[in-house]
């Protein structure tokens, strides 16, 4: 179900022409560098591009890693800080991939435009150009983030997690300005992800008196058991969009009606009215107005990156992405 190219080609016109409003009185806008360092987005492009010849897996964790540095301080760069008690070594982040890719950008950048992009700005980028050689549609983002002088692993705790409820996961999403729609759009993301085992193997042997998730789909358990067997290797990697999770697209919305959900918190989407609604919309179930996943991940996603950035004087601009000035 991935976007043709020309389905591809529409995407991009419509989602520059209808993006741009979105991206305004944040502090960032399109085409930030256009003067100042014009190669940069390129730059970031050929280089995600690079990566992914070599581990197609990379996009997906540069999409999870964008996402768990807006949560957390804001579209900071924070995630890329290294050091004790920083962000990347708390629970949710320690399986975080694509760090290499960034710092990758940005010693190639540094050669051309010396203290000017900011590693929030190659990461928002990154995380784009993902989706785009996954086979999913692109948009215009807004760049003029500053990278945050501050990473704390205690500051993680509001980061969605895989056993988050409905209402748990909405009021996370609300705290950041973002919808319901927000929600479920930027979940289907998942549909280049993976998990590892130890994040929901519980739903396959002891979720409820001692059996498995009621929820999943009885064909789907027995595929997950022999992933997963119980007690065994709890870092093994699993794709969340079993089957096609290098490919973006809106399939991953339909395993949800079909039980077939591997993380708990995406499974619950289904199982509320509320996102249901949304789900159904982006499946296009009949009777119900459609929803263009690719026009409105890419909508959620300049959102998401405009929350709490830091732009002026506030922060500073990295010459290394893992370590402040």
């Amino acid at each position: 179900m991935g976007f043709p190219n020309n389905i591809n080609g529409i995407l991009v016109i419509v989602v520059l022409s209808t993006l741009v409003a979105l991206s305004q009185g944040q502090g960032t806008r399109i085409g930030f560098y256009a003067t100042t360092c014009p190669r940069a987005e390129s730059i970031v492009q050929t280089t995600v591009r690079s990566h992914f010849r070599t581990n197609p897996t990379i996009a997906a964790g540069l999409l999870r890693m964008h996402f768990h540095d807006c949560f957390v301080e804001g579209c900071d760069g924070s995630i890329l800080i290294d050091g004790p008690n920083t962000e990347k070594t708390a629970g949710p982040n320690r399986l975080l991939r694509g760090y290499e890719v960034i710092d990758d950008a940005k010693q190639q950048i540094e050669r051309v435009c010396p203290g000017v992009v900011s590693c929030a700005d190659i990461l928002a980028l990154a995380a784009r150009d993902s989706v785009v050689v996954s086979g999913g549609g692109s948009w215009a983002v807004p760049t003029g983030r500053r990278d945050g002088r501050v990473s704390q692993a205690s500051a993680t705790a509001n980061l969605p997690g895989f056993r988050d409820s409905v209402d748990v996961q909405k009021q996370k999403f609300l705290d950041k300005n973002l919808n319901t729609q927000d929600l479920v759009a930027l979940v289907g993301g998942h549909t280049i992800g993976t998990s590892a085992c130890q994040f929901f193997s519980y739903r396959l042997y002891n979720f409820t008196n001692g059996g498995p998730d009621p929820t999943i789909d009885p064909a789907f358990l027995a595929t997950l058991r022999g992933l997963c067997p119980n007690g065994g290797d709890g870092t093994r990697r699993v794709g969340l969009d079993n089957g096609s999770e290098t490919r973006f697209d809106a399939g991953y919305f339909a395993k949800l009606r079909d039980g077939r959900g591997v993380l708990e918190s995406d499974q619950r989407l289904w199982g509320d009215a509320s996102t249901r609604s949304v789900v159904q919309r982006f499946i296009g179930v009949r009777g119900v107005a459609g929803l263009t996943f690719g026009i409105e991940f890419g909508r959620s996603m300049v959102k998401m990156s405009n929350v709490e950035v830091k732009t002026g004087t506030n922060g500073e601009i990295r010459t290394v992405c893992s370590a402040v000035n």
